[in-house]
């Protein structure tokens, strides 16, 4: 006798709500390194999207933006479509926020925006008045003080003594998902609440921490009350009517309203805490992953993945970088391609284009598309080349090992092709591109095994061809 349960009828013409998004849901993410070119892909689709969303990282992401003008604006904190008119930005839960630095960052982009548009002028662009209006920040976002950027200096210089320092941006984002993971750091709903509430969790946390870290003389001499002073009558204030139930919110937006929904990375997958060069990596996941459990979305929501690469390589910081160029074309690229970070000013290191990498990334975030970043940067050079392949202890391989020593150990194979010499800022159709142009493309995308949907030729906003 079967003893299997029946389905009811009613059970099989339910229809489940969460299995039928009525707006469409695409990610950006970074391919390398970091540093890839990403915010301008996100401020090029925020003119199709309704809601921009960073989902991991902190302050120590920098994204670089070009307006319609050719001004150039810089953001650390704030989502990319913080330029485009009606776009709402949404700092999700994976994030780790700084307030004091996102506060300074909108009133240095409105600034930024005056002085541009002339000393006698009293008013500022449109989009810029409505940043704040415009932005909305998850009640579950954990919360980075100047302490945690205190312990982020000590712990750097205690491995520098040892060269093994990581070269962090020294902003805190470690240190701060260190106590989101020990359940004892404090996150931007707590800012909702009494402050005699929030000022005890505060003080509670800098007492641990001081027990943990006592031959850190800056936190142990930290001033803590000048810091609390400064959240009871400024950030609170300002950053209070921001802070909401983003989760809710976002699966209103996808299932019931209908909105189109970017979402943006920050840092990259070779910087992923999971699967990038450990430990030399960030304290978040930029992968597709962290995109889900940065923002309370469900992975069937997101239909659409981008990898955002350049047409080089580079790194800042410490670790492993296979196809380093320490050489005169290196130089030539940080320079040509202004490759200078953009929280620290640090230079980076330049490498040719590594396809092994850029492979790995696609496994794991399963691209449906790529852009390719700043193939003008290597206008002017003879020879290009690509890395297709790792040896290791002279045996071929095409993936990325697991051990970073690993990784600084393999000798690249490379492809080489020769340069286009010619100047393709303005060029704005495939078919335009110089001869070698295209087929250096080409064979990339033939590599990769994912099409190339877009290809950046210039620093302009619209500096861009689409396929």
């Amino acid at each position: 006798m079967s003893h299997q349960p029946q389905t009811t009828s009613t059970t099989s013409a339910f229809t489940n709500k969460y299995t039928q998004p009525k707006g469409t849901v695409r990610a950006v993410i970074g391919g390398q390194w970091g540093d890839e070119g990403k915010g301008k892909l996100v401020d090029l689709m925020a003119r199709q999207h309704q809601v921009v969303c960073r989902y991991n990282g902190g302050s120590n992401a920098g994204h670089s933006i070009v307006d319609s003008n050719g001004h150039r604006y810089a953001t650390n904190l704030l989502p990319s479509g913080v330029l485009t008119a009606g776009c709402i930005n949404l700092i999700g839960n994976g994030v780790v926020l700084e307030v004091p630095k996102l506060l300074s960052e909108i009133d240095n982009l409105k600034e930024k925006n005056k002085k541009h548009k002339g000393d006698d002028s009293a008013t500022i662009d449109q989009e810029f008045q409505d940043i704040e209006q415009r932005l909305l920040i998850s009640d579950r976002v954990h919360l980075v003080f100047g302490f945690h950027k205190a312990i982020d200096g000590f712990q750097e210089g205690v491995l520098q003594e040892t060269g093994s320092q990581i070269g962090t941006t020294k902003r805190g984002i470690g240190p701060t998902y260190t106590t989101k993971a020990a359940r004892s750091g404090l996150r931007s709903g707590d800012l909702l609440t009494d402050f005699a509430v929030f000022e005890k969790k505060y003080m509670t946390l800098l007492k641990t921490l001081k027990s943990q870290y006592a031959s850190c003389v800056e936190l142990q001499n930290y001033d803590a009350q000048g810091e609390l002073a400064l959240y009871r009558d400024v950030y609170i204030p300002r950053v209070r009517p921001m802070i909401i139930d983003t989760v809710t919110y976002l699966h209103k937006a996808i299932y019931v309203d209908g909105l189109d929904i970017l979402l943006e990375g920050a840092n990259a997958v070779m910087l992923d805490i999971d699967f990038g060069t450990y430990p030399f990596v960030t304290s978040s996941s930029p992968c597709i992953g962290g995109a889900c459990t940065g923002l309370g979305i469900p992975p069937r929501a997101i239909s659409e993945t981008f990898g955002v690469i350049k047409a080089y390589c580079t790194r800042v910081g410490a670790g492993p970088f296979p196809t380093e160029l320490k050489d005169e074309i290196g130089d030539t690229i940080r320079k040509v391609g202004g490759e200078f970070g953009t929280t620290t000013g640090r230079p980076r290191s330049c490498g040719w284009l590594d396809v092994v990498a850029v492979k790995y990334g696609c496994m794991i975030n399963g691209f449906t598309a790529l852009c390719l970043t700043k193939l003008d940067v290597l206008d002017q050079l003879e020879e290009v080349k690509i890395g297709v392949a790792y040896k290791l202890d002279g045996v071929e391989i095409d993936t990325v090992p697991y051990s970073a020593d690993d990784m600084a150990r393999v000798e690249v194979v490379y492809e080489s092709f020769p340069g286009w010499k010619s100047d393709i800022s303005k060029v704005r159709t495939f078919e335009d591109l110089p001869e070698n142009a295209q087929k250096f493309v080409k064979r990339i995308q033939e590599l990769i095994g994912v099409p190339i949907k877009w290809i950046g030729t210039g620093a302009g906003r619209d500096s861009m061809i689409c396929l």
